[in-house]
C-alpha cells in the first residue's frame, strides 16, 4: 500500500522506467551495459517504491498514551525552552528518520487541532540543533484531555523539499491517523508537559502509530 503524496512520482517513475527497459534493451548493443542500465533503474523504482509505502497499523487508542508520529530513531529527550507556542519550558523528544523508514506523519494523541502553521527555511540536516528553528517546518498543536496541549513539529531534512500537513485549527483529529508526510528524509519533534512520564530511551527504533513515547497513569 502506497501513500496518495507519492501517487504522481510513482506514476511518472514507473514510465519512465517502462521507457528506459525498452529502449536500452533495443538500443544497446553491449549486454553488460543493457544490464547495468536495466538493473540500476529498477534499483531506482523500487527505492521510490518503498519510500511511499504506507504500511496499514492497527492502533491501541489510548488517551493516557502519546505514541509515535512516526518511524525512525530516538535522538533527543531533554528539556528545552519552546519559544513558538508554548513560550515556556517543555520535554522534548525527537525521532530522525532516515530515507528508508517510512515517513507518514500519524497523530500522537487523540483531540482538537488548536495551532498549525508552516515555516519556510533551511534544509540543515536533520539532527543539526538548529535544525528545529532554521529548516522548513510545520508546528501543530493538539489539545487532549489527559496530557493537555501536545506540539509536534514536522522538520525538513538537508534531502527534503515538501512538508504535507493535513492537520488544520478546529479539526478533532484520531489518535494514529494519517496527519501528513514528509518527502525525502527529515525529523519529526514531540513537545510534552514537563514531567511527563517518558517511555523510550535514545537511540531506540520508534515505529510510527505503535511505539509508545510516553504515558500517564489512569
Amino acid at each position: 500500500m502506497f501513500h496518495k503524496e507519492g501517487g504522481k512520482i510513482i506514476l511518472i517513475a514507473t514510465t519512465l522506467t517502462v521507457v528506459l527497459l525498452l529502449a536500452s534493451d533495443r538500443l544497446i548493443e553491449l549486454m553488460w551495459l543493457k544490464k547495468t542500465i536495466q538493473i540500476l533503474v529498477l534499483f531506482l523504482l523500487v527505492m521510490i517504491l518503498q519510500f511511499f509505502r504506507n504500511p496499514k497499523r492497527i492502533v491501541d487508542i489510548n488517551d493516557h498514551h502519546i505514541i509515535a508520529p512516526v518511524d525512525g530513531k530516538v535522538v533527543v529527550i531533554e528539556e528545552v525552552f519552546e519559544e513558538e507556542y508554548f513560550k515556556d519550558k517543555r520535554l522534548q523528544v525527537s525521532i530522525f528518520m532516515s530515507p528508508i523508514n517510512v515517513h507518514v506523519t500519524r497523530y500522537p494523541v487523540n483531540g482538537k487541532i488548536n495551532f498549525s502553521k508552516y515555516h519556510p527555511g533551511k534544509y540543515l540536516v536533520a539532527w543539526h540543533p538548529k535544525a528545529s528553528t532554521e529548516n522548513e517546518r510545520t508546528t501543530i498543536v493538539v489539545e487532549n484531555r489527559i496530557f493537555g496541549e501536545i506540539l509536534y513539529r514536522q522538520i525538513a531534512g538537508a534531502l527534503a523539499k515538501r512538508i504535507v500537513n493535513y492537520a488544520q485549527p478546529g479539526m478533532q483529529v484520531v489518535q494514529g491517523t494519517d496527519a501528513g508526510f514528509i518527502k525525502f528524509g527529515s525529523r519529526v519533534d514531540l513537545y510534552l508537559p514537563l514531567g511527563t512520564q517518558v517511555n523510550v530511551q535514545l537511540n531506540q527504533k520508534a515505529v510510527g502509530g505503535k511505539t509508545i513515547i510516553a504515558i500517564k497513569e489512569a
